[in-house]
């Protein structure tokens, strides 16, 4: 087993003395040795039993709303390694430390973004990140060796079971196969590089049953956008989804691949599929000849019953799905979420100038196949005229094998532009982006206005085979030999009404962190309130502006007033999915440095809450306290005083009580803040945090 560089540590402290805070995982080996021994209280999703093996020993059965301190099986950076590269280092400048890794093993390097630009500049960045991972031992994969995701499933980094990231939103792929993977920001994967772990709160879980077959020429592609369409009110936002059902067994893996790769557009922060026999032969024939994976596999298979769900886990809600009732969607243009159906599509005729099979989403094996096999039962073998078609491989390893099926070359007869295997157009960057005034369509995963070129061009999202039909007709349509049957998708949705136990133990409060905080109300009851209203993007990129000069343009696009009503030491209560839109840390540190010592919500947009949290912000959800509040106070006006009332939040009973004109008082209790997140409040956020490991770390 290779272990860390550094050992598990407590941290240091800005106050009286040393004490541990937490106890941090150890920092873990690429090989990892799966346990039996998990959390047998049998209320567990199968994502809660994966997370349970990261969680420390006495935390307990991990239940949704846990913060964590967890170490990533593995983390994926890309062209953006370079900007993680900045970061890490100021952490050692900083602490003038020798710069090195928490575990060399554990970060990925591979280059696919931006691989078609062969100017100078580019090919400079490219070297230096070549040449730092070479430093320091970092697993690297150069430009045109695959799309990261894709090589992180053919070298086992992304193994079934465990938790992996990326600084990529589409590291959900890697729940095609079992694996929890789910994105990080850049800090975080700093974070990750210099002391192997970081925080994550574990979110809620939706379950999703697919039940059914899909029909000849319907895909995965098919079912994730009827998904994104059928249940498109920010449903699964924030959430995980964990899919089941006998539908599962007749997916593909490619097909499980490309739907947990869309969860992203979803919404969801994580998209997983059981691990049965076809993941386990999937993965056989793929590490054929990698023997160490291999005998971890034949492991796995040992332990598999040790994951399932539990009969009575906790779900926050579940979503049935029947396959057999599903035909081919067209999701657009310009927006993921607006669906039809492929019947209603072909009816408008819609031409086309560009179509795309590529991305990490539908350019394996499986996809080109389908797409190859379409030009073999069709009638017309070539691109029809004023049409390009532009192909890429997964990987390299995809490639080779299409060509040993002979699809690669009829792909290229039909006369498809080859690009080199990696993100390209999908993320405008390239050969063959979509010109003022084009329609295209592509086996992509985002079709958002002006993402594949011009902002004056329509975007619509489609399976391989319908792509490749388009392409040879001119205009969207499917295969010659599909069956035009249109059909009613059949679907439903049930909302997990029960409650649970609201008896809720004491939490540990670490030493810096108040048990107790009491303070005036401040409600302002918008949903869906922006971070451009809470922090103006006027203000966004003044690089040299103070903390008091932030605190004084609080909420200024929201409500001008907003600073003169509130007061420091006041307690903001917000409505639901508060501080959606940017990802500008400001919109938290500004009413940090104003003086609001924490927000209470119906809901947070999870960027903001992580960029909060990162910051040593701390939010607390407490749906029914803001509905309260609503009920009382009203909605006409932006930003209310509750006059005559308080707020006390006790921290270890994870109890709050608001009272009012002394007469009048409600008690609401919310999720424990347990230690990971006491202590990234105590330290100052995550930064700080990392700076404290690396000196007590160079310590012992």
């Amino acid at each position: 087993m290779m272990k860390s560089t550094r050992k598990p540590c407590t941290i240091l402290l800005n106050n009286k003395k040393n004490v541990s805070l937490l106890k941090l995982v150890n920092q873990t080996t690429t090989i990892r040795n799966f346990s039996s021994t998990l959390f047998t209280d049998k209320s567990q999703t199968m994502i809660h039993k994966i997370l349970q093996q990261y969680a420390p020993k006495d935390h307990g059965e991990v239940s949704s709303g846990d913060y964590l301190q967890i170490t990533p099986h593995h983390i994926l950076t890309h062209d953006n390694t370079s900007a993680v590269m900045l970061k890490f280092k100021a952490f050692f400048e900083e602490t003038k430390l020798p710069m090195s890794f928490a575990n060399p093993k554990q970060p990925v390097f591979a280059l696919d973004h931006n691989i078609q630009d062969q100017s100078e500049a580019n090919l400079k960045k490219y070297k230096n990140i070549e040449s730092f991972a070479k430093q320091f031992g970092v697993q690297f994969y150069p430009a045109g060796r695959g799309i990261g995701h894709q090589v992180m499933l053919e070298e086992g980094y992304a193994f079934p079971l465990t938790f992996t990231t990326a600084s990529d939103s589409h590291s959900n792929m890697y729940g095609g196969i079992g694996c929890l993977g789910t994105p990080v920001v850049r800090t975080d994967a700093a974070a990750i590089w210099a002391t192997g772990s970081t925080w994550w709160q574990v979110p809620k879980i939706t379950k999703v049953v697919l039940e059914g077959k899909l029909s000849e020429g319907v895909s995965g592609k098919d079912v994730i956008i009827a998904l994104c369409g059928l249940f498109n009110k920010d449903e699964v936002l924030n959430h995980c989804v964990e899919f089941s059902g006998e539908g599962v067994e007749n997916l593909t893996v490619d097909e499980r691949l490309s739907i947990a790769n869309m969860t992203t557009e979803w919404g969801a922060l994580a998209g997983v599929f059981p691990v049965d026999k076809h993941t386990i032969s999937y993965l056989m024939n793929l590490y054929k000849n990698k023997p160490e994976l291999l005998q971890k596999l034949n492991n796995l298979e040992n332990d598999l019953k040790n994951y399932l769900p539990d009969s009575d886990a906790k779900y926050a809600q579940t979503l049935r799905l029947d396959l057999s009732s599903i035909e081919p969607y067209i999701s657009g243009p310009n927006d993921v979420k607006v669906v039809n159906n492929l019947t209603e599509i072909e009816k408008k005729q819609i031409k086309i100038h560009k179509a795309y099979i590529v991305s990490c989403v539908n350019s394996r094996v499986e996809d080109l196949h389908h797409a190859a096999n379409v030009i073999r039962r069709s009638k017309n073998k070539k691109i029809a005229e004023g049409v390009e078609l532009y192909i890429s491989a997964a990987s390299q390893l995809v490639l080779e094998k299409s060509k040993e099926l002979g699809d690669w070359q009829l792909l290229v007869e039909s006369g498809a532009i080859v690009l080199p295997s990696g993100c390209g157009p999908c993320i405008g960057l390239g050969t063959g982006l979509l010109q003022d005034g084009e329609v295209g369509i592509s086996a992509t995963n985002r079709n958002f206005k002006g993402r594949m070129g011009s902002r004056d061009s329509s975007c619509y999202l489609a399976s391989p085979e319908v792509v490749m039909a388009s392409a040879l007709s001119g205009h969207i349509c499917g295969p010659e030999y599909l069956n035009n049957h249109q059909k009613k998708p059949l679907y439903s949705i049930e909302n997990d009404d029960s409650k649970g136990s609201t008896t809720i133990s004491e939490t540990k409060i670490i030493e810096g962190f108040p048990e107790r905080i009491e303070g005036e109300v401040v409600f302002c009851h918008k949903d869906n309130l922006n971070t451009d209203g809470i922090y103006p993007g006027k203000y966004t990129y003044k690089e040299n502006i103070s903390p008091e000069e932030q605190a004084q343009v609080a909420m200024e696009n929201y409500d001008p007033n907003f600073t003169k009503i509130a007061k420091k030491g006041s307690i903001l209560v917000c409505g639901y999915n508060f501080g959606t839109g940017s990802s500008r840390e400001q919109a938290a540190t500004c009413l940090k440095y104003f003086g609001i010592p924490l927000i209470i919500g119906g809901s947070f947009s999870e960027t903001y809450k992580r960029n909060a949290t990162n910051n040593g912000f701390l939010c607390i959800e407490v749906p029914e306290l803001v509905d309260d509040l609503r009920q009382k106070l009203g909605t006409s006006k932006e930003t209310v005083l509750l006059e005559n009332g308080k707020l006390s939040i006790d921290f270890k009973k994870s109890v709050m009580v608001l009272e009012c004109d002394n007469k009048e008082r409600k008690e609401y209790t919310f999720h424990p803040v347990g230690p990971v997140a006491q202590e990234l409040i105590v330290l100052g956020g995550l930064e700080n945090q990392v700076m404290s490991y690396l000196k007590k770390s160079s310590i012992n």
